[in-house]
């Protein structure tokens, strides 16, 4: 896939519910999908989950998501560097609402799945945290959807926190290709936030096969990348500027698993 079909500016997929909405059709593929919806004090959000499981998840406020005889208050947060945030799990062929008292933004992580799991509350509590790397290679992993973490059917999401001046996603790597026991066939998408005004970050998909993605996008809040194949990073923060990306995957495997192959020309000295 080109630049312009890899990397999804602020703006690009807004409509009238969603200021992100990126479906399989939208991104060229089967499997993973990105909604951002943002509720002014008192609004309500009402939507039908259809073949896909899905994750809401608080950028910035809280909520109360209710499906089915199911409800659950969601603290969230004051932003996404605020810290990790408490989440609803929804199930596929159900309705749901997101209600927000004061407004807030509130992530969609989904992903087409064959099973309907129950729905059920995510704690913040026991959403398992990460160091990765070390140096200027260092970030901060917050698992609350991995694929050992919490369970799903196909979706798998994480957010990461590279601080200003550093790298993440780094050495690149790539996940697409089903190689039983070394890699998982999965479609990422990456969507961005930068904390401050003005600040920026790049993210690198560079091919891994004749004729595959590659982009280098200079990518500000709202901004989105799609990965449907290829070594994908850097991420590289800009200095004075902490960089966030929520990570949405899924793929057509039996098994949920994240098992990923790193560039070999790109281990060297990682840290």
């Amino acid at each position: 896939m080109t630049q312009n079909e890899l990397y999804v500016p602020k703006g690009a997929s807004t409509n009238a519910q969603y200021t992100v909405d990126i479906d399989p059709k939208r991104a060229g593929w089967t499997h993973s999908s990105l909604r951002i919806v943002e509720l002014a004090a008192g609004g309500t959000h009402t939507f039908t989950t259809g073949d896909s499981e899905w994750i809401v998840l608080p950028l910035e406020g809280g909520c109360t998501v209710r499906t089915g005889t199911e409800e659950f208050q969601l603290l969230g947060r004051e932003s996404v560097f605020a810290g990790v945030s408490d989440f609803a799990y929804v199930p596929r062929d159900a309705q749901a609402s997101i209600a927000s008292g004061a407004g807030g933004r509130f992530a969609l992580a989904g992903a087409k799945c064959e099973r309907r799991l129950p729905a059920r509350y995510g704690p913040a509590p026991e959403v398992p945290v990460e160091d990765r790397g070390s140096g200027t290679q260092l970030r901060h992993v917050r698992n609350f959807a991995s694929a050992d973490a919490f369970d799903c059917d196909k979706l798998i999401a994480v957010e990461v926190v590279t601080p200003g001046g550093n790298w993440s996603s780094y050495p690149p790597h790539k996940h697409d290709e089903h190689r039983p026991g070394a890699e998982a066939e999965l479609e990422e998408i990456y969507y961005f936030e930068i904390d401050g005004p003005n600040g920026f970050g790049y993210q690198r998909v560079s091919p891994s096969r004749e004729g595959g993605s590659d982009v280098l996008a200079e990518v500000r809040s709202g901004d989105a990348v799609l990965v449907p194949d290829g070594w994908h990073g850097p991420s590289v923060a800009q200095p004075g500027h902490d960089m966030y990306y929520l990570n949405v995957m899924a793929g057509p495997g039996e098994t949920r698993e994240w098992r990923i192959c790193f560039h070999p020309d790109h281990t060297e000295g990682y840290r």
